[in-house]
């Protein structure tokens, strides 16, 4: 619940003694009235339609939407059943983990701009990896979960089994291995969430990740002897062309919420036109809705900053399918989505 309040005393002012109380969603629809704001509420109502009409919605997350703490609000997006399945990048993926074992260890430089090339070699040599206005703190982060994520390669190695990242992830968190080092709500963890419903989770580009660095690593000094025992993005489409098949239906559609460009987006979107053309697979639907938070411009060939109607060209939505574009930052927007979504 969001308020704003006046009642306090202000020099020898003395304001109204009532109170008054808007929730987030008013407040949005009563200033939020034109432009990048209005396409913000077309587009939340859009997600909420969708859904209220038996649909099922992925959201995508490319940047660093997880060191940017976007599990405050996506985890309760999942907790409410708003999401049904989620594409992300690897970092975002690791990340959010990070944040839950080693939240107190992080440094925000309000003033990142003004870095000079001395203090960035400051905070590298200090094991401080910075993403815009926050530094990762590589021992308490990275290296904490290296060394439990660690166990289950080898483990499922020797074994002569093989599981996607996100399952490797699911098995830790649920595990409880990592309980006593938590240093946040559990509750603002949006993979820990994901982990209790057993949501599907498609990582495209893994290999790009700290994670993914240190099992090459791994494979090479030959603590895992095959290098298959986390499976590939291939994989990933293939299991995400068959969830699409099973799932989405005319009656039942798949909703595509996009938060930022990139890979998150462009590798589940091509589902679709895959399943029609290469797979010549009949009565498959179409994305039902699409939204894209983007700060991406439409020029130089830029998919990530392609309007909705492109998509249209290439078989992966129709000329009926909502579409939304709302340009802004998506750390911004995102939050103020879910909570219309959310009605909160």
């Amino acid at each position: 619940m969001a308020g704003f309040f006046c009642g306090e005393k202000l020099g020898n002012f003395d304001l109204p003694t009532k109170i008054y109380r808007m929730k987030i969603t008013e407040f949005l629809k009563h200033n939020y009235r034109h432009f990048n704001a209005a396409a913000l509420i077309d587009a939340a109502e859009g997600y909420k339609s969708h859904l209220d009409n038996g649909g099922k919605m992925m959201v995508t997350l490319a940047g660093a939407m997880s060191t940017a703490e976007l599990g405050i609000s996506l985890a309760e997006m999942i907790r409410q059943d708003k999401i049904q399945i989620i594409t992300c990048t690897g970092a975002n993926l690791e990340e959010d983990v990070f944040n839950l074992v080693a939240h107190d260890y992080y440094e925000r430089i309000p003033n990142y701009r003004e870095l000079t090339p001395a203090q960035e070699q400051d905070l590298v040599e200090r094991h401080m990896n910075r993403v815009t206005d926050t530094c990762i703190p590589e021992m308490e982060a990275m290296r904490r979960i290296e060394d439990v994520i660690l166990e289950e390669w080898v483990k499922a190695d020797q074994a002569g089994e093989a599981y996607f990242p996100h399952e490797f992830f699911y098995k830790i968190l649920l595990s409880g291995k990592l309980e006593d080092s938590y240093q946040i709500d559990p509750k603002d963890s949006w993979l820990l969430e994901a982990a209790k419903k057993n949501i599907p989770i498609i990582v495209p580009g893994w290999e790009d990740s700290t994670l993914g660095n240190m099992f090459a690593g791994h494979v090479i000094s030959g603590d895992v002897k095959n290098v298959h025992t986390v499976r590939t993005g291939i994989e990933y489409m293939m299991y995400l062309a068959e969830w699409y098949t099973n799932t989405a239906t005319d009656e039942s559609t798949i909703g595509f919420f996009q938060i930022g460009g990139g890979i998150a987006g462009d590798f589940p979107i091509c589902v679709v036109p895959m399943l029609h053309q290469d797979l010549q697979r009949e009565n498959v639907p179409l994305w039902g809705y699409f939204c894209q938070i983007s700060d991406s411009t439409t020029s130089y060939g830029s998919y990530s900053g392609a309007v909705p109607n492109e998509k249209i060209t290439w078989g992966k939505l129709g000329i009926d399918t909502p579409k939304f574009i709302i340009e802004s930052d998506a750390t911004i927007v995102a939050p103020l989505v879910f909570a219309i979504v959310l009605d909160q």
